[in-house]
């Protein structure tokens, strides 16, 4: 099953005509703060024509022959779709040449510039590859089949709202909190509470939303005391962030962050103010990578730390260069509570970082 979003912009990027992924030195000319952003989408059957495909599968597929387009290896048919008539056949085009590239993996997302005739000069497109899950029981259910008898009960409006659920609510935290983005991402990295006062249902799930796309919560491996640990950490270490929206500009109590989280504001910041919603998804994205990859060497230095006062040496430097020592330290604590050894390297890595932090504020 294959899904695309696709969002207008009235002044857009001036990229050359190639299928690329939006990153920072791609973006610089959208526009400065555009009241609306139309958005569309379009829902296709993919099927790999390598392997069987059931008899109504197939004959499903030739009665939709007109709105399929057949490769050597693959057919995309469409099953749905908001776009223009005129586009979505460019739409399919463009997904078509994505597949048979290579370029597309199952349950993968990705951002690129497409043109499409629309009254819009391009659009940011959107695109995700869902693969079905088989069961014992059907073994040879039809994806299809399950769109089609919830088009319009499920999947349309699921579809309708992605762009406003998914996208925009980092763009309304991000233009809520301005400067103090760096806490919640900070909260977000520390598996620390936050409670949101003084605002409607709408912004207390965007913020929400936005701590669960920061955070590393799932994706740093775990025993099976982690979960616990990581709460115990942040309800016995911490206070929870208060977000109080009665007042205007939002006021922040209990706010802890750091220079990793800090150093990223600013691209919040710039991206919010050009009303850049793609772009602030990826550099939220950009953000807990980076988070995930300093975590990644934390560990490889905590196991080489256990057989060298060098690889040690190392660690501390690499913790005092990151400036996010803390939180990768919590998480390395809760990730290797089973491990003595482990632990008792990161005792020394923490005292380390205690006395640069107090030699700093002195």
């Amino acid at each position: 099953m294959f899904t695309s979003q696709t969002s207008s912009f009235q002044e857009s990027i001036d990229v050359d005509e190639r299928d690329a992924d939006f990153d920072n030195e791609e973006i610089g000319g959208y526009s400065q703060k555009i009241q609306q952003i139309n958005s569309y989408y379009a829902i296709y059957y993919y099927q790999n024509t390598r392997s069987e495909a059931s008899g109504e599968s197939v004959a499903w597929s030739q009665r939709r022959s007109d709105s399929t387009t057949s490769q050597e290896d693959f057919s995309l048919t469409l099953l749905d779709a908001s776009l223009p008539p005129e586009a979505e056949p460019e739409l399919r085009s463009y997904i078509s040449r994505r597949l048979s590239k290579g370029a597309l993996l199952g349950g993968m997302g990705n951002i690129a510039t497409v043109e499409l005739s629309i009254p819009e000069q391009a659009v940011g497109c959107y695109c995700c590859l869902l693969e079905q899950e088989k069961s014992p029981e059907q073994p040879e259910a039809d994806g299809n089949g399950w769109v089609m008898h919830n088009l319009e009960t499920e999947v349309r409006p699921y579809l309708n709202r992605w762009y406003e659920e998914s996208v925009m609510h980092i763009h309304r935290v991000v233009q809520l909190l301005q400067a103090n983005v760096g806490y919640l991402l900070h909260a977000a990295l520390s598996h620390k509470l936050v409670e949101v006062t003084g605002a409607d249902e709408k912004t207390k799930a965007d913020v929400a939303r936005f701590i669960k796309a920061a955070s590393l919560q799932g994706l740093v491996q775990e025993d099976t005391t982690t979960a616990s640990l990581c709460k115990a950490i942040s309800e016995d270490s911490h206070t929870s962030l208060i977000i109080d929206c009665s007042t205007s500009p939002p006021t922040v109590t209990n706010e802890v962050s750091n220079r990793f989280c800090d150093d990223w504001i600013q691209a919040f910041l710039n991206a919010a103010e050009r009303f850049n919603p793609f772009l602030l998804r990826q550099i939220l994205e950009n953000f807990k990578l980076k988070a995930i990859q300093d975590m990644n060497n934390l560990k490889r230095f905590i196991r080489q730390a256990e057989m060298s006062h060098y690889a040690l040496f190392r660690c501390c430097l690499f913790l005092q260069s990151c400036g996010n020592g803390d939180v990768l330290l919590q998480n390395a604590r809760a990730e290797h509570s089973s491990l003595p050894e482990a632990c008792g390297i990161i005792n020394v890595l923490e005292e380390f970082l205690g006395e640069q932090t107090q030699g700093t504020a002195h």
